[in-house]
């Protein structure tokens, strides 16, 4: 059995394949660049759903991953990072409306629950809506969504792992991969530290593509900005994930809320420092949207903006499991990791330690993208620094 694994990443996906290596055994070193949970772990809107994925696996694993959300969260005293509230979501205009019966119908099919609201009934859910901001009908509710705090989360799977022996390296960036052969041998860190391993993880998220070609793997991404907007506490009650025309909505805890819109991701532009930077009136545009449909936010200030990098593979599916050419080198990324990191990354562990994972991983494997191998992948390195 695979010892000494390294996961290169310390988010959600990086902390729950951690924390199913060492439940299982394994000695485990995770390092990151930066902070456990300080990446895209750390941006994001983290809304657990399968609301009109597609083809029917991905829907069904993210229906698994759901479930497992709400496992995990009832067997661990003070849980307190997952919050099953529900989703609604409506649409303007006829194309929007359209897609959105669509999708409807589509989940019905399958046996996702969702019903349609009308007005009445969403304010019973939602009492300081706006009413003249809701359609008198139309408005759908998936009463099995939610959200997690991401940061909850990774604190808790990193401390399953740390209590199992495993290692966090943090603020210490990969730089190289010592191939040899068809086998990963040791992970090289921008601080001169060389870490043996039986087995490597790649969880980087965003820079998942980057690491990939560390191994000689040409990994296609796809990669998308996302603006979020943190508030400071406020006396407006909202319950649940809210996806309205120009705003979307959820709880942050102890009073917050996090606004987001797609009509100002690409507001976001590199900043000096390398991060990014977000004009204010585009900010301003997200939170005059959120107090249009909840009128008592209109005191609320900006507590920090986020930018985050959406890591999407080429063809939008997760990259899970091992790599054909590089067997003992394996893959958690994906879109929608705060979805699926629990349940998809203990698969990815369970396959690193030779269980067998094939049928729930076989769709999501690697080597669908690996047409073009190198020629010699044997110690490369690069400033990879994610």
């Amino acid at each position: 059995m695979v010892t000494q694994v390294v996961v290169i990443g310390a988010g959600v996906y990086g902390a729950a394949v951690a924390a199913g290596l060492t439940r299982r055994g394994a000695r485990v070193t995770v390092v990151d660049a930066g902070a456990p949970a300080g990446g895209t772990s750390g941006a994001t809107f983290s809304w657990t759903n399968s609301c009109g994925k597609q083809p029917r696996a991905y829907h069904e694993l993210s229906v698994a991953s759901m479930a497992a959300h709400r496992r995990l969260a009832a067997e661990t005293p003070r849980g307190d990072w997952y919050h099953e509230g529900g989703n609604l979501e409506w649409a303007d205009g006829d194309d929007a409306r359209a897609k959105l019966r669509a999708k409807v119908e589509g989940v019905l099919a399958y046996g996702y629950e969702a019903r349609w609201l009308d007005r009445a009934e969403v304010l019973r859910l939602e009492p300081e809506m706006a009413p003249a901001e809701l359609p008198p009908d139309g408005i759908a509710y998936f009463p099995r969504e939610g959200w997690v705090d991401p940061a909850g989360l990774v604190g808790h799977l990193l401390a399953t792992a740390l209590s199992g022996g495993a290692e966090v390296v943090r603020d210490d960036a990969v730089t190289g991969l010592e191939v040899d052969g068809a086998e990963v041998r040791a992970v090289r860190l921008a601080s001169g530290h060389r870490l043996p391993a039986a087995a490597v993880v790649n969880c980087a998220g965003p820079q998942a593509g980057r690491v990939a070609d560390l191994a000689g793997l040409a990994l296609p991404m796809r990669n998308t900005r996302g603006v979020l907007v943190y508030t400071s506490p406020t006396a407006v009650a909202v319950s649940r994930v809210v996806h309205a025309p120009h705003v979307h909505l959820r709880p942050d805890g102890h009073g917050r809320l996090l606004l987001h819109s797609p009509e100002i991701d690409d507001a976001a532009q590199p900043a000096a420092d390398g991060g990014y930077q977000v004009p204010r009136p585009a900010v301003d545009r997200v939170v005059e949207a959120g107090t249009r449909l909840y009128p008592g936010l209109r005191d609320v200030t900006v507590r920090e903006v986020r930018v985050g990098e959406r890591p999407i593979p080429g063809d939008g599916l997760p990259v899970l499991g091992r790599a054909g050419r590089l067997p003992n080198f394996h893959f958690a990324v994906s879109h929608s990791g705060a979805t699926l990191s629990v349940y998809a990354g203990d698969l990815v562990a369970a396959e690193v330690l030779g269980e067998d994972r094939d049928a729930e991983l076989a769709p999501y494997r690697f080597d669908r993208f690996d047409r073009f191998g190198r020629s010699d992948p044997s110690d490369r390195s690069d400033g990879y620094a994610g």
